[in-house]
């Protein structure tokens, strides 16, 4: 008969090793789940703003950082968020991140007043932050290398391009059925859930060697890009020539540049420099950072076009990028089948031209377009094309690095497509406005609409070439220690 060891000579990563394995696609959906709430929250309170400033008095200031303090945090912590679950491990970091995010929640579903919801909206960030690496990563480390672990990436990205899209329709119903406040405090039963079946199904896992995280570096990186962000989405209301821009920017600059002299010369580095020498995760962040540049903003000029110029309520409007949401699920989880057959690079890049393609056909929207021809079909090509990318990017991205460096990797992935996403927006927001003249009339919202989209399918073709030009036709692990 086999007896246990006594309780005080038990070794409690041994109980962890030895706990029954749970179902692969249980882990997928737990970290999925948590993917979800992460990127459902970017948008989900947009439709939500106008009953936020007239129930607490805030003011168009106050209201644009509801979104841009959500945002900065979650872009400035993201690496650091990464690295801290390569240390100190990725379930580890999941629920702490989970934890954190539910109750930012909970206080800002509650606040009383601006002040209160602006904190609560930078919390849920940093929380985000903590969380959305340990997503990926949890679900490569659960799954394979090969042809199941593209399919479950595929269901990551499908997931969280879904809650992005879903934020409008989820915001716009729980809005008008109850009233703002459930736009965050629906998160509080949702997570709780997740928090659950992550303590129960996840297993520990981080990388090997020394526990010690590079606490400059992380300050450095973390300050750097929380500025960077603050002053890309101040170009939306100072302009780009404004000090308010410029200062913050070159602040961040200068801090990214010292950060990476001090990971130069460090022993123990955040961010070891030799991982962009793996060129599939170098050109895989790039061309995500492009992507994310040229077609992050099409939710929000999509849903700017049906209500300002085709005069959909919020919850319809919702409705109508119903189809886009269903074809970004559906190209990421096509894109799998076709990249053992033709390589990730080639699926990314074919994905990436038919999401200009979708963003040429947008760009000759009308002031009295129907439905089907000028936000339908439009914005499933689209949105199909975006979800066949996406998932050999990430897919290239993760499989170039080696396991002890997977949470970093994660944590430049989010990275990349944040900060993308957000000097697209601003970008584009300058193209829209400079070619309505600041004119309300519905005519002139469609010609800033319309150049929105021309400039965004021109950068789109800017990441095709840095697919073809710099990533590799295979990939290889490399450590970057």
């Amino acid at each position: 008969m086999l007896h246990s060891p006594p309780a005080s000579d038990a070794d409690p990563r041994t109980a962890i090793r030895t706990r029954p394995t749970p179902p692969t696609w249980l882990v997928v959906a737990v970290a999925c789940a948590g993917q979800f709430l992460v990127v459902l929250d970017v948008s989900v309170v947009n439709v939500a703003l106008p009953s936020m400033r007239a129930d607490l008095g805030m003011s168009a200031t106050g209201l644009q950082w509801v979104v841009n303090a959500y945002s900065i945090a979650f872009a400035g912590f993201m690496l650091l968020g990464g690295r801290a679950g390569d240390l100190f491990g990725r379930k580890r970091m999941f629920l702490v991140g989970l934890g954190l995010f539910t109750l930012a929640s909970l206080a800002g579903g509650l606040a009383q007043s601006d002040w209160q919801l602006l904190a609560a909206r930078a919390v849920q960030g940093l929380g985000a932050a903590v969380l959305a690496p340990s997503t990926l990563t949890i679900l490569t480390s659960a799954v394979p290398e090969g042809a199941a672990r593209a399919r479950a990436i595929a269901t990551w990205t499908a997931v969280g391009a879904g809650g992005g899209a879903a934020g409008g329709l989820v915001g716009g119903v729980l809005t008008e059925g109850l009233n703002w406040r459930w736009v965050l405090l629906i998160n509080v039963p949702l997570g709780a859930v997740v928090l659950a079946a992550a303590a129960r199904w996840i297993h520990e896992s981080r990388a090997d060697g020394e526990r010690r995280l590079d606490l400059p570096g992380a300050l450095l990186v973390t300050a750097g890009t929380a500025l960077l962000a603050y002053g890309i989405v101040q170009t939306e209301a100072e302009g780009w020539g404004a000090p308010a821009t410029l200062v913050p920017l070159a602040v961040a600059l200068a801090l990214i540049v010292l950060f990476l002299v001090v990971e130069a010369r460090t022993r123990l580095p955040l961010m070891p420099l030799g991982l962009f020498r793996v060129r599939s995760v170098a050109a895989a962040n790039a061309a995500m950072f492009v992507c994310g540049m040229g077609s992050f903003a099409m939710w929000f000029f999509m849903t700017l076009y049906a209500q300002n110029v085709l005069g959909y309520t919020p919850i319809e409007a919702g409705l109508a990028l119903v189809p886009s949401s269903l074809a970004v699920v559906a190209g990421s989880k096509f894109a799998p089948r076709l990249m053992p057959r033709f390589g990730a690079r080639n699926v990314a890049t074919a994905g990436v031209l038919v999401t200009a393609a979708g963003f040429a056909w947008q760009s000759t929207m009308t002031a009295d377009g129907s439905y089907v021809t000028t936000i339908m079909l439009p914005g499933i090509v689209m949105m199909a094309g975006a979800g066949f990318a996406m998932t050999p990017l990430a897919s290239l991205a993760t499989s170039g690095a080696a396991a002890r460096d997977a949470g970093l990797v994660s944590g430049l992935v989010n990275t990349s497509r944040t900060l993308g996403g957000a000097l697209g927006l601003s970008i584009l927001s300058t193209v829209a406005a400079s070619r309505s003249a600041g004119s309300a009339d519905p005519g002139a919202l469609t010609r800033g609409y319309a150049g929105a989209f021309q400039a965004g399918a021109g950068i789109l073709l800017v990441a095709v070439l840095v697919l073809l030009v710099w990533m590799p036709r295979t990939s290889r692990s490399v450590s970057a220690g």
